[in-house]
């Protein structure tokens, strides 16, 4: 449909039709989707401008005043914006010129539908500003199940300051997740940004994204954290150079509960998840109540200590086990180190640290706390709604 068309030629303008109404010869023909008076234009669908007879010079699509972004197509014969605020109301312009120099412009005045049902972004991890370590994921949640996947996933961007290949899973209906490529993490010292792109988006029947996200964070330094079981070492790196070591003890083993020892430390790739000063640590976790000594009931208070899992793993301070430290492995499963040490590194570490652990036959599950690196890089992309990597140099 062509709307409030001019065209102008050799400095004589003209309403772009001749006499008997039709479209005035070598002029180019402007239509703009959603027409003019339009009340209940598709958020998602957006403003397509197209040009017949000439190319486009300038689109510009407004609500309250503020421009709404678009592209060009490569032949300039077509301007697309991106989604649509959900009852809003929106203005265009365009103009075009032929080859020969005529001129035209149209504009559309139109309303888009209102939201049934709304979409939202509840939680975003890690927060605004905050810095982290090189493993960490982008954790996304929504307050409403996610029915059309690939849409919002297209509307979710990660750009970094420095290359890098990362990919989106989705958990569950609310729940995405955003990692980096199995072992190349976040280049050190750098700002992340993660922005969804949300607004008009449609989800599900009636159910559209209503407003846009944006939050960046840091990447500090790159700090990569060693544990052998078997030699009870712990190896702390800063940016590839050693910056501290002690002996330590794991796991002792010997609690078998649906056949696994739940007593033993788990080997792979866990991420610093938070810090507790004190934790609280008892027996409940493995149904055992503390004040049953005789199964093993236990309950203590432990300064210092760096979650690494989901399953009760920490870095902690253990006075009472220093005898043991680089010699035995006598704890439930975390990684006691001397309260000296556990202290400096409760102040060292950022969430998202890496921490690699090896020497036992427990293996740590993808989804025990933030330890998403367990998963092959190639299972985690089947994950994604779009199958995709993406490279968030930007």
């Amino acid at each position: 449909m062509a709307l409030a068309l001019t065209a102008c030629g050799g400095g004589e303008k003209h309403d772009g039709t001749n006499v008997d109404g039709k479209a005035e010869a070598g002029s180019p023909q402007l239509t703009i989707t959603p027409g003019n008076g339009e009340g209940r234009a598709a958020p998602d669908a957006g403003v397509t401008v197209k040009v017949v007879g000439g190319t486009l010079d300038q689109v510009v699509v407004t609500r309250k005043g503020k421009p709404v972004e678009g592209e060009m197509s490569a032949d300039k014969t077509t301007w697309r914006s991106r989604t649509l605020r959900p009852g809003s109301q929106y203005q265009v312009q365009a103009s075009a010129r032929s080859p020969k120099g005529k001129t035209a412009t149209a504009t559309s005045a139109f309303g888009t539908v209102k939201a049934g049902n709304e979409l939202k972004i509840t939680s975003v991890t890690p927060s605004a500003g905050q810095k982290v370590g090189i493993g960490m994921p982008i954790m996304v949640t929504f307050n409403r199940d996610v029915g059309d996947r690939k849409a919002v996933e297209k509307a979710l961007q990660v750009r970094s300051e420095k290359p890098g290949v990362g990919a989106w899973r989705w958990i569950d209906d609310r729940n995405v997740i955003f990692r980096t490529k199995n072992n190349q993490y976040w280049q050190p010292n750098q700002k992340i940004t993660f922005t969804a792109k949300l607004a008009g988006v449609k989800s599900d029947k009636r159910t559209y994204g209503t407003a846009d996200l944006s939050r960046s964070f840091k990447i500090g330094d790159a700090h990569m954290v060693t544990v052998n079981v078997k030699t009870h070492r712990l190896v702390v790196k800063k940016n590839g150079v050693k910056v501290n070591g002690w002996g330590i003890s794991a796991g002792r083993g010997g609690r078998i509960r649906n056949g696994v020892d739940i007593y033993e430390t788990t080997s792979g790739v866990h991420l610093t998840m938070g810090k507790e000063n004190p934790a609280i640590m008892t027996s409940e976790w493995m149904g055992v109540k503390p004040e049953d000594k005789a199964n093993g009931g236990y309950k203590e208070v432990i300064p210092f200590a760096v979650r690494i899992s989901n399953s009760g793993e920490y870095i902690h301070s253990m006075a009472a086990t220093t005898w043991a430290q680089g010699r035995e492995n006598v704890s439930h499963g975390c990684v006691n180190s001397p309260p000296s040490k556990a202290e400096w590194y409760y102040s060292f570490s950022y969430l998202g640290d890496p921490v690699v652990i090896t020497g036992t036959d427990r293996d740590l599950p993808w989804d025990n706390g933030w330890s998403f690196y367990q998963m092959s890089w190639t299972k985690w992309v089947r994950g994604s709604a779009l199958g995709q990597e993406v490279n968030t140099a930007g």
